[in-house]
């Protein structure tokens, strides 16, 4: 990760928190690992109302095994009463942070990750899934992730739900492969008819993941936010 001078810059001099549970939240997600975070991506407004952030938690390295390593946040300011608010989500991949931004006003090019910010794709076919995960993260729900960060080939795994979509296969598997040698990465799709079968895939992994659904059309869903996993995969550190 890049050194700690990337420690997120919150720009929040002058003003205070619209409430108590602003405070106490902003405290508890934010503020109070600031110094294990490292901004891999910043986007603020013109008028200076709304701040954007991907985020690198190291401290959850410590935590939790599996858990997002990933925050997207959003800055809500008030100049008028010098308050401000915010909200934001604990997410496994860039992408994934960047859609959930971009679906809160954030423009897509601004929330991109720099040179030297985090793995480079490896291939086309990752850079266009990355692509579609950033424009159509609203189309799916997160169930379940799993990040493994216990060697140079690190790894992280994702559970979607296709949300209003009148698809045959509406599960689908993310798998992200990062060689820390080389500092790049692959992201792969694979698609399931049933949610035993994509979790069964998650903890076996004896064979190629399948090929992934063809795109539909969506009808409604809500955004990308996590939830609570149906089940967990058989994995640990």
């Amino acid at each position: 990760m890049p050194p700690s001078d990337r420690r997120p810059d919150f720009r929040l001099d002058g003003f205070e928190p619209a409430s108590e549970a602003v405070e106490e939240a902003f405290w508890n997600h934010l503020d109070a690992e600031s110094e294990s975070m490292t901004t891999l991506a910043t986007h603020h407004s013109p008028d200076g109302r709304n701040s954007f952030y991907v985020i690198h938690n190291g401290a959850v390295t410590w935590g939790i095994p599996g858990e997002p390593q990933l925050i997207a946040a959003h800055i809500k300011r008030d100049s008028s009463a010098m308050t401000y608010a915010f909200e934001h989500a604990e997410l496994p991949l860039p992408a994934m942070a960047q859609s959930w931004l971009i679906k809160r006003g954030c423009p897509a090019a601004g929330i991109a990750l720099p040179p030297g910010m985090g793995t480079t794709a490896a291939d086309t076919a990752t850079v266009a899934l990355q692509r579609r995960l950033m424009r159509d993260g609203d189309h799916f729900a997160l169930l379940d992730s799993y990040t493994d960060d216990t060697s140079s080939q690190t790894e992280t795994v994702v559970l979607l739900q296709a949300l209003g979509e009148r698809v045959q296969k509406p599960f689908r598997v993310l798998l992200e492969q990062a060689d820390l040698d080389s500092f790049t990465h692959t992201l792969r799709e694979g698609a399931f008819e049933t949610l035993e079968a994509a979790v069964d895939w998650m903890e076996d992994r004896s064979t190629p993941l399948p090929a992934p659904a063809p795109s539909t059309v969506r009808t409604a869903g809500p955004s990308v936010l996590p939830s609570a996993p149906p089940r967990t995969p058989g994995r640990t550190r």
